[in-house]
């Protein structure tokens, strides 16, 4: 047999990590909100059934209000899959069952995964599993997906309900609601079962016309008849408990899940602070908050970039040009390959691809820390100390969600956006995001760091900092011309933190370094040896010196536009156009013009090239307009799918660029104005 079961739960209930417990997926990670912004599938490993899992967006109910409610709720309402696994995060259980009780509701079979019970033992607090079950109605497993436990038991035990499901024995529903509602629901129901042709749940029809929920009645052709009974129904009831209908249902859950609760939780007596809450005092701290992320950022990036990382790229320089690029050139002149065939390789395939491979490690080290940190929780705390900062110019803290997520790459960190429900700050996120530096841009920090500033460790983490900067500078300007308004109120959970389990650590840097890796051996593989033809050839396609090539025609045409950032070279103008296609496309552009070979014998190697073509001050500028112009051609699609408008698009390209042209000016002319070359 072939099921489809769907994982719905609470953001930072630990659902992506069961994800990965039951499929043995790759799937990232993530101790805070928003990671999951679509839905993803997988194969349940270790069974003889065929089981695909789906695990949908994080959500705190099935009312569509937000991208993830709408992307949950339409999924289970319309594909229906044969069970759903609600993961309640034991440590904050009556928050969870709100969307428990309602998923139990769309008359789909539910298992309930108790998770983080480990937290709980932790806590000295006991939560007695077969009185919840009684109470709920459906069946409840104990277990701690980050340790693996109770994984097993809980596939089991949902594999056996979904097999008594589908022999026609259906899940008790609990009475939640007071009398007078549960006598409304009933008569509605009967009604909607006679004159609604639905393929869905009659009960939750009923419950959800007398919340009159906008997006169902869009889907259904509801006759007047039972719309007149709804609205009588509603009158009603509205009148008896004097409030709004979706409030008086809202009560009527909360009462049902605090009476449970009541009965099946008991807190360790005396129990003040928790671990995160001392940690909290500290780290969010109004005055301590920034300086340690600061300091944190610091450390990280000195690590990743300026000790450890820098050792690592003479090491793969090395294993690129010298044994692997030698060995390649060898076998090419001994095999008598021709001359153009030689240079598209060893220039081209290994110049280009090479060159930013050269920074994999130090990228590597760069994603474990931010894993760590993520994992822990602590990047969540990040986005509640900077709502602080960003309250005060006009921005909201759920901005900097999305731009945690573009900290890996900007694609998703954009299409985060669609968790912001007010517009505006949606579309000034967007054009915010790709501010702060993702992967692709720190091979070419990396390429500069090493060249010009290996002894200066502020240089790596004042980048993110400058980035941050530019953000908030960038609200102020639009919130007080083309994106006017009051920024949306940032409520946030934060979750608890935990101890970072290495496998996930592990399995979240891989992924972006894969991801790296293969955007190397196809985008950039493909754009190094459009470059080195370019190079190589003039438009009469006659093989000519790289100063007379088609590239260098073109280079110099731009040059001009960036003498004012001080790197009117053409080499370096054509490298900021080619980053466009990927910006890692920047280091093999300067790796194919500058590569082994190129320059001086005593120092054969691409950091001796750049060093030729640079100074320190417009090394740093070059830096500062990568980080803030236009992203690459992926992120700019991006922008176009959630601007839904081309005209968003160019202006927001515009303002990218145009800005990161302004600031690169003003780097380098103050810069050297105040005699720094």
């Amino acid at each position: 047999m072939s099921y489809t079961f769907a994982l719905v739960g609470n953001p930072n209930c630990g659902k992506t990590t069961m994800f990965n417990e039951i499929t043995g997926s790759t799937q990232h990670v993530g101790n805070w909100p928003g990671v999951t912004v679509e839905k993803k599938e997988g194969k349940a490993k270790k069974l003889k059934e065929n089981v695909r899992i789906v695990d949908l967006p994080g959500i705190y109910s099935l009312s569509p209000y937000t991208m993830e409610e709408i992307i949950a709720r339409d999924y289970i309402i319309d594909e229906k899959p044969d069970l759903v696994i609600n993961i309640i995060e034991a440590t904050n259980i009556e928050r969870n069952l709100y969307l428990t009780t309602q998923l139990m509701e769309l008359g789909v079979p539910v298992v309930a995964a108790l998770n983080m019970m480990d937290a709980i033992e932790a806590r000295g607090d006991k939560i007695d599993i077969e009185k919840l079950e009684k109470y709920l109605g459906i069946p409840v497993v104990p277990t701690s997906a980050s340790k693996g436990q109770g994984v097993k038991e809980l596939m089991e035990k949902a594999l056996s309900v979904v097999q008594t499901a589908a022999a026609g024995r259906e899940q008790a529903s609990q009475e939640i609601y007071d009398d007078d509602i549960e006598k409304c629901v009933s008569d509605i129901g009967a009604i909607a079962a006679k004159e609604l042709d639905s393929k869905y749940n009659v009960r939750w029809v009923a419950l959800k016309l007398l919340e009159d929920d906008e997006r169902l009645k869009e889907k259904l052709d509801i006759p007047a008849s039972l719309l007149t009974a709804v609205a009588n129904c509603r009158e009603k009831l509205e009148k008896q408990y004097n409030n709004d209908m979706e409030t008086i249902i809202a009560d009527n859950r909360y009462n049902f899940i605090s009476g449970i609760v009541g009965k099946t939780v008991k807190k360790k007596s005396g129990s003040g602070l928790t671990l995160s809450d001392k940690i909290d005092k500290i780290v969010t701290n109004r005055i301590l908050a920034i300086p340690i992320f600061f300091v944190i950022m610091w450390f990280v990036y000195h690590i990743s970039i300026s000790t450890l990382g820098d050792y690592t790229i003479g090491k793969v320089e090395w294993l690129v040009g010298d044994v692997i690029g030698g060995a390649v050139e060898g076998w090419l002149e001994g095999a008598g390959a021709a001359e153009w065939l030689r240079g598209l390789i060893i220039d081209g395939v290994i110049g280009g691809v090479g060159g930013v491979l050269t920074f994999v490690p130090q990228l590597m080290i760069l994603f474990f820390f931010i894993s760590l940190l993520e994992d822990s929780g602590y990047m969540a705390r990040v986005a509640f100390i900077m709502d602080r900062i960003f309250r005060r110019f006009g921005l909201s803290g759920k901005s900097f969600i999305p731009m945690l997520i573009g900290t890996g790459c900007s694609v998703p960190g954009i299409m985060a956006t669609r968790t912001i429900e007010n517009e505006k700050d949606r579309k000034m996120t967007i054009m915010l995001t790709p501010f702060i530096p993702c992967g692709a841009k720190w091979p070419v920090f990396a390429m500069f760091i090493a060249a010009f500033f290996s002894d200066k460790a502020w240089i790596a983490p004042s980048l993110y900092i400058i980035g941050i900067g530019v953000a908030i500078l960038s609200g102020i300007i639009l919130k007080n011309t083309i994106l006017k308004g009051e920024a949306a109120p940032f409520v946030m959970e934060l979750p608890e933190y935990r101890i970072p389990r290495l496998k996930s650590v592990l399995i979240h840097m891989w992924n972006r370094a894969k991801a790296f890796m293969i955007k190397a051996g196809t985008i950039i593989f493909a754009a190094s040896g459009v470059i080195w033809m370019l190079q190589s050839f003039d438009f009469s396609f006659a093989m000519v010196e790289a100063e007379n090539s088609m590239l260098a025609s073109i280079g110099k045409t731009i040059a001009p536009i960036f003498s004012p950032l001080g790197f009117g070279e053409w080499k370096a103008a054509v490298a900021t156009v080619t980053g466009l296609i990927a910006k890692e496309v920047v280091v093999a552009t300067l790796g194919i013009l500058h590569g082994i070979g190129e320059v001086a014998e005593d120092d054969p190697t691409l950091l001796a090239g750049i060093a030729q073509s640079f100074t320190a001050l417009s090394a740093f500028s070059f830096m500062i307009f990568t980080l803030v112009a236009a992203p690459c051609f992926a992120a700019i699609g991006a922008m176009k799918r959630e601007f839904n408008s081309w005209k968003w698009t160019f202006i927001t390209i515009g303002y990218q660029t145009g800005l990161a042209w302004i600031l690169g000016t003003l780097v380098f002319q103050i810069g050297r104005a105040v005699g720094l070359g």
